[in-house]
């Protein structure tokens, strides 16, 4: 045999096994991901009580009703025409839409929050201000687990505004939605868009996934399904029965 064929097939098989190589270590490296962002530039919003995010309705007076398959649990949430003051360093005094949430499961009560918000006008981000918290628990006490206020000292340091959602949707996106230290560091990921999703309420196209964790529960996940022009539809174990426009 030609000993330059040779020399040159001997040459192609080690440079093509050294691809091999480089594709498998390419492969079973993993995939970096984004850290989730707690900049938000929130210094230049203008901020409103009222507006329309595209998953995300500020609608004095609408209310969801979600319920799981058994009808056992019971979530309702109801933008209210109450408004409550927020102070924030840097941010000064914001006006923030409150949010009811009741919760209830074989007809009792088992939680109560009033969530506040606000839109950061001209991006459409809603901006999560923090929540009081009533948990009903069965012995007949109240306690206030998971409370938290932007703006406010404690041990833990300085709470402060996360994003609940963001005005444009883009897959990947990582960000906090609550930030106050070992008492709410939900946080969010946006992994999925497009769906079209079906409930006793209706069905509803190009909707988006978000997964919630937290580092205070390693664990805990949980997923929520937002629809345009309607809001929160799938809540875990939860779904949208019906619809409530004021």
């Amino acid at each position: 045999m030609d000993t330059r064929f040779v020399a040159r097939l001997a040459a192609f098989v080690i440079v093509w096994l050294a691809g091999l190589g480089m594709s498998s270590a390419l492969a079973a490296a993993p995939i970096k991901k984004l850290q989730f962002t707690t900049d938000f530039r929130l210094g230049d919003c203008q901020f409103q009580t009222q507006g329309v995010n595209p998953y995300f309705l500020l609608t004095p007076g609408r209310r969801l009703v979600l319920q799981n398959e058994d009808e056992t649990e019971t979530v309702e949430i109801t933008v209210l025409e109450d408004l409550e003051l927020i102070s924030v360093p840097g941010l000064g005094d914001v006006t923030t839409r409150v949010v009811e949430e009741r919760e209830t499961a074989d007809g009792e009560l088992i939680e109560v929050s009033r969530n506040f918000f606000a839109i950061c006008g001209g991006r459409n981000d809603v901006v999560y201000f923090g929540e009081d918290v009533e948990i009903h628990n069965p012995d007949g006490s109240i306690t206030h687990e998971g409370e938290w206020r932007a703006g406010q000292h404690d041990e833990n340091g300085l709470a402060e505004p996360g994003i609940i959602m963001p005005g444009t949707f883009l897959l990947g996106s990582r960000y906090f939605q609550e930030i106050a230290d070992g008492i709410a560091l939900d946080r969010a990921e946006n992994v999925e868009m497009g769906l079209d999703v079906e409930t006793d309420a209706g069905t509803f196209h190009d909707c988006v996934r978000i997964v919630e964790t937290t580092p205070l529960e390693p664990k805990s996940e949980s997923e929520k399904i937002y629809c345009p022009g309607v809001g929160l539809v799938v809540d875990s174990d939860v779904q949208l029965v019906e619809i409530e426009e004021p």
